[in-house]
């Protein structure tokens, strides 16, 4: 695969989750998320997106949230647990994408607010529609997804890469 092919990033937030005594890190998911995180996985394999890898937050939410999601799709692509995207800066996100290989075409990443909007907006130079102004308006709920695509080298990720293509919460 050359490094110039178009290339996406689905950066999704994880499903809703239930406020405990336990550590935030072990927080599990509320009934809300348990019901929108499968629905999320289906849009997904709706928009044709074939994920190569996912990278997931260690976070019990996020585990909880990637297990449904895919359960809901044809092929289940690598998945690697990353320590790192828990309570990760927006440039903190972004190195740990570009380490990606560039034989990885559709990268996954699942993680948290602010991170995840952060970088969605960051990457995204232009959208198509009203994408952006959608996602600046209503925010970034749990279990929504952002689809931003480029072309070149995970290594070249950076502010402004990018294009969102596309922007989905459960409420839409």
């Amino acid at each position: 695969m050359s490094v110039d092919t178009p290339r996406r990033i689905v950066l999704l937030r994880h499903a809703k989750a239930e406020w405990s005594q336990d550590s935030d890190h072990e927080r599990p998911l509320a009934e809300r998320g348990r019901k929108d995180a499968p629905v999320a996985g289906r849009k997904l394999v709706d928009s044709g997106i074939v994920l190569d890898l996912a990278l997931c937050s260690t976070a019990a939410r996020t585990r909880e949230t990637w297990k449904l999601a895919v359960h809901e799709m044809p092929h289940r692509p690598r998945t690697v647990y990353e320590e790192r995207l828990y309570e990760a800066s927006p440039g903190e996100l972004i190195a740990v994408i570009n380490e990606t290989p560039d034989d990885v075409h559709d990268l996954l990443v699942i993680g948290h607010n602010p991170g995840m909007h952060a970088v969605a907006d960051a990457l995204s130079e232009s959208a198509e529609g009203d994408a952006l102004a959608r996602m600046n308006r209503g925010g970034f709920p749990t279990a929504a997804f952002a689809v931003v695509e480029f072309s070149g080298s995970w290594k070249g990720v950076e502010h402004g890469v990018g294009k969102l293509v596309e922007y989905w919460t459960p409420n839409d």
